[in-house]
């Protein structure tokens, strides 16, 4: 069984600030992930761009360059690797953290590949593995996906995208650009208004003219081979359909978190309990950073307004 001081589980940009700062401060270190770097970015759609800009996406003060203002995935993913290339980062990728024990001053951590004591830990999880499912039939069909990658898929087919938010609007757009049939199945009564303020009025005209099919305070009934059946104010329909894009948002690991025990909200909320000047949980010597940090509000946090996070706990723990 290997100890290391402090161990970072997540290694997304808010994870990799944490190890910049730990190395920093010479302390003994290990970040670990479950995937590749910056995992969930990874698996972000293709063509997708930030609603921020690239000085904003910056950690530890290292110059982030992009194309455009607002950088796109490729972009962040080569300036998130290469951070952790150059500066050598002490991180074990593809090993995935199952438990968190502490017993009196020392934290037992297990993964699928390892067994590690600690004295202190962070977690940096976010929150895009766990996608809010919607709990109806035919969720589960081949059809359907909570993730979305790249439009070409989609050409000539018949597409569900069920949704209102940023990743649902840019699945729309971009696939109907690419030859899909889409219609928008939306629980509300319009388009998210957090939507980045360049793509929705692109998203209300396309619909506007009809290019796009909207269906708004839709309720999902079923999802069939080839059909779904919704219900709205105006009746109930069949609509035809080959795929669905149920991009419906996502959530963090709360039943990870709950094992640990640290404390959630009782409430729908189920913010974590921690300490806003030091970020540290109710089980001491363990802290929360990023997004997790926002329980079910996952708009709260974001990598330009959480990346403080790695400086306020670092100081915290070379302060003990």
């Amino acid at each position: 069984m290997k100890h290391i001081d402090l161990i970072i589980v997540g290694g997304g940009p808010i994870g990799i600030a944490c190890g910049l700062e730990a190395k920093k401060k010479g302390l003994d270190y290990c970040i670990i992930e479950k995937g590749t770097i910056t995992n969930s970015l990874y698996n972000y759609p293709l063509n997708m761009q930030f609603f921020s800009s690239s000085e904003k996406l910056e950690i530890d003060n290292i110059p982030f360059i992009s194309n455009e203002a607002k950088p796109k995935r490729n972009e962040a993913l080569e300036y998130y690797r290469r951070i952790v290339t150059s500066n050598d980062l002490n991180i074990n990728l593809f090993e995935k953290v199952n438990t968190v024990l502490k017993k009196q001053d020392t934290f037992y951590i297990k993964t699928d590949k390892e067994q590690y004591t600690s004295s202190y830990v962070i977690i940096a999880t976010g929150f895009y593995d766990l996608p809010n499912t919607m709990d109806v039939a035919g969720e589960d069909l081949p059809k359907v996906s909570h993730y979305y990658k790249d439009p070409h898929f989609f050409a000539k087919q018949k597409l569900a995208v069920i949704g209102a938010s940023n990743s649902a609007v840019d699945a729309a757009l971009e696939c109907y650009r690419k030859g899909a049939e889409v219609t928008m199945l939306v629980r509300g009564p319009e388009i998210g208004k957090r939507v980045k303020y360049w793509v929705r009025p692109d998203i209300i005209n396309r619909i506007e003219e009809g290019s796009i099919k909207v269906f708004y305070n839709v309720t999902i009934k079923e999802i069939l081979p080839k059909k779904i059946d919704i219900q709205t104010p105006q009746g109930e329909f069949s609509i035809q359909n080959d795929f669905v894009l149920a991009l419906t948002g996502y959530k963090p690991n709360f039943e990870f978190l709950q094992k640990i025990g640290i404390q959630l909200s009782n409430d729908a909320k189920l913010y974590p309990q921690y300490n806003e000047e030091t970020m540290e949980t109710n089980i001491k010597n363990l802290y929360l950073a990023g997004v997790i940090c926002g329980g079910m509000d996952t708009h709260i946090w974001f990598i330009e307004n959480s990346r403080i996070h790695a400086k306020t706990i670092l100081k915290s723990i070379t302060e003990k």
